[in-house]
């Protein structure tokens, strides 16, 4: 075991502060990756506050992971000392399952090892990357295209690639209609990865404050959904809808914006369970569905396409002591468009 630097909840209600956690001993398949940056997701406050269910204290949390790698066990094939690579949200999974075998480990139906809060192959509960290194399994990890800087890169192992696999499922591009519910973290990069893959966007957020920003990123169309106007003007308007608010919403008013067979996707998580109203979907074959993060095969594709494309995350980098004011920032929206951890001020 190795001792290394990180920041981490020590309960529900109190601050994060810095500590060390253990790293397991590197296998011979696992690489030592020295993380760089570590992005902020709003699945880690839900996580450290057991919003999402019990939580095994202390734990850092934390699954947009870059770096470098500084050391590869015995039978490492895929990876090399030096490589720039990155850790999303899972760490290991079955293999077995057919899931798995179709490259969609995230829907392991042994469940998939997360990179936190899980439990990993010795029983320890995994710990995520607001710290200063990681042991993962090779097969696990990411190669970063030379050409996506650091910082950028570390929110596309979880919004990039939580937004790009159900657009990518639901087949968006040239000829359909594409909405976004929210303009934060998740909903800024559905909106740049939609656009890039040819499909006519529209964003749907409260209110007007960032349409500036939205049209910039992509979108043809910026609505506020405080205006009751909204939901008469577009009914019936979209082949695709991506959910990525972590809140309720009036399911019934979104639902029937989607066209004949359109399809609703949630990728927010809300603590509390969303009303579907039945008619909405009856009334026009309409779909609700989930979509959870990507399987590692399209995650490397999400990067790759990312790369190709010039598309990058909006991100501010902070330090680590700042990481309990960027939380109480992101429960109020006040980032633009995710906080990224410089893991030097770690060290």
């Amino acid at each position: 075991m190795r001792t290394v630097n990180a920041i981490a909840a020590t309960s529900a209600t109190d601050p994060l502060v810095r500590t060390t956690i253990e790293r397991r001993d590197l296998g011979a398949r696992d690489v030592l990756i020295e993380i760089r940056y570590a992005g902020i997701c709003h699945s880690d406050i839900h996580t450290v506050r057991s919003e999402w269910g019990p939580v095994t204290y202390p734990l850092a949390v934390g699954h947009e992971i870059v770096g470098r790698i500084a050391e590869v066990g015995a039978d490492v094939s895929r990876h090399a000392v030096g490589d720039r690579v990155g850790v999303g949200c899972m760490v290991n999974s079955c293999r077995e399952c057919e899931p798995c075998r179709d490259g969609q480990e995230q829907y392991c139906l042994g469940g998939a090892t997360m990179t936190y809060g899980g439990v990993d192959r010795d029983g320890s509960v995994t710990q995520g990357g607001y710290s200063t290194h990681v042991v993962v399994d090779e097969d696990f990890v990411l190669r970063v295209p030379e050409s996506i800087p650091y910082e950028a890169a570390a929110p596309l192992l979880c919004a990039g690639i939580t937004t790009y696999s159900p657009l990518r499922h639901w087949k968006a591009g040239p000829g359909s209609k594409v909405a976004v519910v929210g303009l934060g973290g998740l909903g800024h990069m559905a909106v740049k990865i939609a656009a890039a893959l040819g499909a006519e966007v529209t964003v749907l957020s409260q209110t007007l404050n960032k349409k500036d920003d939205g049209l910039a990123f992509g979108a043809k169309h910026y609505y506020a959904t405080s205006d009751r106007d909204t939901f008469k003007t577009l009914r019936n308007s979209f082949d695709l809808i991506i959910n990525t608010v972590s809140a309720s919403i009036p399911m019934g008013s979104y639902l029937r914006l989607l066209r004949l067979d359109g399809t609703f996707v949630s990728v927010g998580a809300p603590p509390d369970p969303l009303e579907v109203p039945a008619f909405a979907l009856i009334g026009a074959r309409r779909s609700f569905a989930g979509s959870n993060i990507g399987g590692i095969a399209e995650t490397q594709e999400m990067l790759d396409f990312c790369a190709e494309q010039g598309i990058a995350p909006e991100v501010e980098v902070i330090g680590a002591d700042a990481v309990n004011e960027a939380y109480e920032r992101v429960l109020s929206s006040d980032v633009r468009y995710r906080f990224v951890i410089d893991v030097d001020t770690l060290r």
